[in-house]
């Protein structure tokens, strides 16, 4: 089976080509924009049939296309704070609609990131039910030119021929080269080794949330790897699903999973959360599961589990 993976050097991308190595595939056609920085060492040491530039993409698939079987599109503009929309339309949507229009035509599997941004405050809940889908909205650029795609897939009747995966808070090995998109284990992880500290937003909402007890679902990378390469033996499953632990985790739970795994004392500070950023936080996240629990059978690891397995990573700077 020959499988183009874009996005292939990010942490998602590059843990999907490590985790097909593991299943003994090695005929991967990889597809990044790897510039000028260290991404390309989440590569190193994985098997691939050839890298392309994502800019050459579309070259490449008139004149090999054939050879591949399915598509695995990770590639995009990842940031939730990206103020550039026009970018973020010819980045995330219309690239994705042309790959996406390619892979129809031309009868391949076609499985594609979306994004739990495109829920919004969460008021409406969590749910992938396609049924839902024009009532969502979504709060920035990002989860908006995400939000675009499953529409447009809805619009022309292809739900039923594709996969789209909503992600939840993904953290773990491959995402040093993230900078301020990394998740909040690693950056929490840099605060205890240079202050000693964690440090957690108040609450907005102390009725329902104590300081630190606002809520997020966390799934480790290895997880979210797995499910998403799951669909790859489902070629006659299509739709949107998904991609979390089912559980909502508290930040305090976070930060003394973190302070275990580096046999510390747990010491958490908590500051006022800014003006701005208190008019539209989540204060809760939680992927309704039930749908793709139907089709898999799905384990999870335990966040205390995964973070002490991504603290082995982080330690000595590995890479998975």
């Amino acid at each position: 089976m020959e499988i183009l993976i874009t996005g292939a050097a990010g942490m998602i991308g590059s843990g999907v080509v490590r985790h097909l190595n593991d299943l003994g595939f090695d005929h991967l056609i990889l597809v990044d924009d790897l510039k000028s920085g260290d991404k390309w060492k989440n590569l190193v040491g994985k098997q691939f049939k050839e890298i392309i530039s994502k800019h050459k993409i579309f070259e490449w698939l008139e004149e090999r296309g054939g050879e591949v079987d399915a598509i695995i599109h990770l590639g995009a503009c990842s940031s939730t704070v990206e103020t550039d929309a026009d970018y973020l339309l010819e980045n995330n949507y219309r690239f994705t609609i042309r790959l996406a229009s390619w892979a129809l035509e031309a009868n391949k599997r076609f499985i594609y990131a979306s994004s739990a941004a495109t829920y919004g405050s969460g008021s409406l809940g969590f749910s992938d039910d396609e049924a839902s889908l024009e009532s969502l909205r979504p709060l920035n650029m990002y989860g908006y030119s995400k939000h675009l795609v499953d529409l447009w897939m809805k619009r022309e009747g292809v739900l039923g021929r594709v996969v789209g995966l909503k992600y939840f808070n993904v953290f773990g090995p491959n995402e040093y080269h993230k900078g301020q998109m990394a998740s909040m284990i690693f950056k929490m992880k840099e605060k205890v080794e240079t202050e000693g500290v964690i440090k957690l937003y108040k609450s907005n909402d102390p009725k329902r949330y104590s300081d630190g007890g606002q809520m997020r679902d966390f799934i480790y990378l290895k997880d979210a790897v797995r499910m998403t390469c799951g669909f790859l033996d489902q070629p006659k499953i299509g739709g949107i699903f998904n991609i979390g632990q089912g559980r909502a985790t508290t930040w305090n739970e976070l930060g003394a999973a973190l302070f275990k795994a580096m046999q510390k004392e747990p010491n958490i500070h908590y500051i006022d959360m800014p003006q701005e950023m208190s008019r539209q936080y989540q204060n809760y996240t939680c992927a309704d599961m039930g749908k793709l629990c139907r089709i898999f059978q799905t384990k999870w690891m335990s966040i205390e589990t995964s973070v002490a397995d991504y603290m082995g990573f982080l330690k000595t700077g590995a890479r998975w």
